[in-house]
């Protein structure tokens, strides 16, 4: 009789094992750090909207642009409706891919404003280092959520500017359109955010 209790105990025991595997397995093990390392992908994004903010207020941008000169730019969806439809790993990979285009844009234009020595052009130095920085922090992300890397084309990047108007345009436009991501990218990450377990 014992050693039937003792069996009976045992198999419990391994069932009761068997559903915690289970649970462990179908939420986070760390939801609150989840929920932590999105606010600092949403304050990174800030960051980086606030950079390129003050660099547009510099006094050469004070022209508005006459024509695009870049053509593989990332298009940016700034509609509130888009926010309520998102996908929680495609919407991951599509920000990585937007990120590294971007981040390959501007070492574009930091290595020609460099090489021609175009000392009114604003420096970008730092904000290719934060972009590189959210760019790890989003890397992260993607890994523990198993989200799929989207491959990054190579950009269609405009000849090497001849005159200084050209940098002073090319460097407006290209902030221009990265505020918009900013600013996309931060609501994005907080809506993610709002999706994950409590």
């Amino acid at each position: 009789m014992k050693l039937l209790g003792d069996s009976s105990s045992s198999l419990l025991l391994s069932l009761l094992l068997a559903q915690l595997h289970l649970l462990a397995s179908a939420f986070p093990a760390h939801p609150r750090r989840i929920q932590t390392d999105f606010d600092k992908l949403s304050n990174q994004t800030r960051h980086l909207l606030k950079l390129t903010q003050d660099l547009l207020k510099n006094p050469v941008f004070a022209t508005e642009i006459d024509h695009q000169r870049f053509k593989s730019l990332p298009a940016i969806s700034s509609r509130v409706s888009d926010l309520t439809t998102l996908e929680f790993k495609p919407t991951l990979s599509q920000l990585y891919a937007d990120l590294k285009s971007f981040e390959h844009h501007f070492e574009w234009l930091n290595r020609t404003t460099r090489k021609q020595q175009h000392s009114s052009v604003p420096k970008l130095t730092d904000m290719i280092s934060h972009i590189k920085s959210l760019i790890n922090s989003l890397q992260r992300q993607m890994t523990r959520a198993e989200a799929p890397r989207i491959p990054v084309p190579s950009p269609s990047l405009p000849p090497n500017p001849a005159f200084h108007w050209e940098v002073v345009q090319s460097s407006q436009e290209l902030l221009q359109q990265f505020r918009l991501f900013c600013d996309w990218a931060s609501r994005v990450f907080l809506t993610l955010k709002s999706k994950l377990p409590a």
